[in-house]
């Protein structure tokens, strides 16, 4: 659910001292648990450490990002792949397939 318009953004305020306490150029990451923070204009070039629950992911914030959250750029799950019995497989094949093929190119 959106967050009323009357209410506006919710920018964490200690976040955003910490950007306007920087220099434009200056490069070092802000690091930040906030990922519910909404990414505003005075934020663009900067580089966020934003938290993801077990390590800290670096985003660089940018012009397209304005209105997103901090949070959207810092996945918190990671796919390893679809499993069960076809997965498995296919897999076996494409193994199979890679060791025949260095056969056939020795022979060559």
């Amino acid at each position: 659910m959106a967050r009323s318009l009357k209410k506006g953004p919710y920018v964490d305020e200690r976040l955003l001292k910490k950007v306007l306490d920087k220099k434009p150029g200056d490069r070092t990451p802000i690091k930040t648990w906030s990922r519910s923070c909404t990414i505003t204009p005075e934020m663009v070039g900067f580089i966020f450490n934003v938290h993801n629950g077990r390590d800290f992911i670096s985003v660089s914030a940018s012009e397209d990002m304005v209105g997103h959250k901090l949070g959207e750029f810092a996945p918190t799950r990671k796919f390893f792949r679809h499993g069960g019995q076809i997965a498995k497989e296919e897999a076996l094949k494409a193994a199979q397939a890679a060791a025949v093929k260095p056969a056939e190119e020795g022979k060559k």
